[in-house]
């Protein structure tokens, strides 16, 4: 791999993005888990994060709204209940302030609906041209309840798996916000943040395992978990809850809505 350079493919989430931590960072960090966040102790659960966006506003969200719903999403597929969130913006020389203020106000009205406290946070402003306008980092934190332990060794044969809502709803927002397809009603991003459903669901007692479907969609995340358990899965295409929208973007643009990704899923 040495030889070889980073792609787009490599951000995708699927197997390049797998191979990558593997090869790189799991090699030499000698990570505990390759979950997207980690019990460190006394039942504390953390998480960190990088956003990249383009549009930075889109339809149902924009890059503060996700950066917080993304962290707030990670630490809860843990079981975990989320508390605090660290933020970094990276900021381009010239980026509009007004849009600042947005995005910011954005981040403190998605943390107040997640009840979750922005505690610490940092700015670096970076010469014009060596950023695409904001990027955002975040780190969240989280506590387990003690009688939660949500992992991939509790899956069985004859396990089913439930989504909670339709597939590839962000992915296809930003498709059609980039490429300016012009779908009416213009779909929306399912941007959200799942910690209060998470414990409803946990309540029930017949959870063993959560992940939040975001890049490289379902399909990545489903062979990732075949991949830790040797088990096959089976999924009927006719049961996937898949809106118009979706069906007409993946048609048009030959995408396939399993590896789409989403963002309240």
């Amino acid at each position: 791999m040495d030889n070889d350079i980073i792609t787009l493919g490599h951000g995708s989430g699927a197997g390049l993005t797998r191979k990558l931590i593997n090869d790189v960072f799991h090699k030499n960090f000698k990570l505990p888990t390759l979950d997207d966040a980690v019990e460190i102790e006394n039942r504390m659960v953390v998480t960190t994060d990088a956003h990249v966006i383009q549009p930075i506003f889109f339809p149902g969200g924009d890059i503060g709204k996700l950066s917080i719903t993304g962290t707030v999403n990670d630490v809860s597929m843990k079981g975990a209940v989320p508390k605090y969130i660290l933020i970094t913006y990276i900021i381009e020389e010239g980026f509009p302030i007004s849009d600042l203020k947005r995005i910011t106000e954005s981040v403190q009205e998605a943390a107040e609906e997640a009840g979750v406290s922005i505690i610490a946070g940092d700015t670096k402003v970076v010469e014009k041209g060596k950023a695409d306008g904001i990027y955002i980092t975040t780190t969240g934190i989280g506590f387990l309840p003690e009688y939660i332990n949500l992992t991939s060794k509790n899956i069985e044969v004859g396990d089913k798996i439930v989504m909670n809502g339709t597939i590839g709803d962000h992915t296809v927002a930003i498709v059609n916000a980039r490429q300016n397809l012009e779908l009416e009603p213009a779909p929306e991003s399912d941007c959200a943040s799942l910690n209060d459903l998470v414990q409803v669901m946990i309540k029930s007692g017949n959870v063993k395992f959560l992940r939040d479907a975001t890049r490289g969609g379902v399909a990545t995340i489903l062979n990732e978990v075949a991949e830790d358990t040797g088990f096959g899965i089976i999924l009927n295409e006719e049961d996937l809850p898949i809106t118009e929208s979706v069906e007409a973007v993946c048609g048009l643009l030959g995408l396939d809505p399993l590896y789409l990704a989403n963002e309240g899923k």
